[in-house]
This record gives C-alpha cells, structure tokens and sequence, in this order.
C-alpha cells in the first residue's frame, strides 16, 4: 500500500520501489482498501528485498518492526522507519480483515503526506 500511495501522491519527484523479506501475493484487502480511494496496485508485485541490495539507493523506509528486524542491511543515504500494524495479522470476518486495511491504509496516507511531501517549487 506505501508503494501505490507514494507513488500516486509523489511519483513525480521520487522513484519508488517495494520489497520485503518474505514475498508474497499483494493482499487482495490491501487491493480492495486501495481501490476505494481510486489507486490500482492489482498489478504490483511483492519483491524480494535482495533485488534492491546492489542499487544506488537515496533513501530505504521499513514501516513494520518484523521487517526491519529481518532485512539484511540495504545500503543508501538514509533510512527511515516507521512502525504500521501489520493488517495481514488481523483474524476474524473479511469485514474486520478490510476494516484492517483501511485504518492502516489511512495512517500511511497520511504519513506519506506529511513526511515526503515535497517542498514547493
């Protein structure tokens, strides 16, 4: 979801890549939280975060706990984390499961938002 959301907010001023350290399907909660707010990430894909090892990278963002953990050390000028509930972990009916992706969805909206918007010009 911090894939599509940066990249539909910012994807002019940043090149935006997504991995992580166990890849998978691309949740179709997170599809569906996604879709209601007009951002398709259907065709994104879950890459490994070894891809990413050997590039020339500015900045890396971890954004749960479990990754930052388990990430093997990607080099590049700074990194950031920030810690999201990790909605794949919520049990329950699929309302509860969405209502997951929603609230989580929201909070990295606006920490997107906020954090990498880009100084006027």
């Amino acid at each position: 979801m911090a894939e599509g959301l940066l990249k539909h907010l910012y994807g002019d001023h940043y090149e935006v890549y997504s991995a992580g350290t166990e890849p998978r399907d691309v949740s179709p909660f997170a599809v569906r939280a996604m879709d209601e707010i007009g951002i398709d990430i259907q065709s994104q894909t879950s890459k490994n975060v070894r891809e990413f090892l050997s590039m020339n990278l500015d900045t890396v963002v971890t954004v749960c706990d479990s990754a930052r953990e388990a990430c093997p050390f990607v080099p590049a000028r700074s990194n950031i984390h920030r810690r999201f509930e990790d909605p794949r972990a919520t049990s329950g009916s699929d309302a509860e499961k969405l209502a997951a992706f929603r609230r989580v969805q929201q909070q990295i909206h606006l920490w997107i938002e906020n954090y990498f918007r880009p100084p006027p010009s």
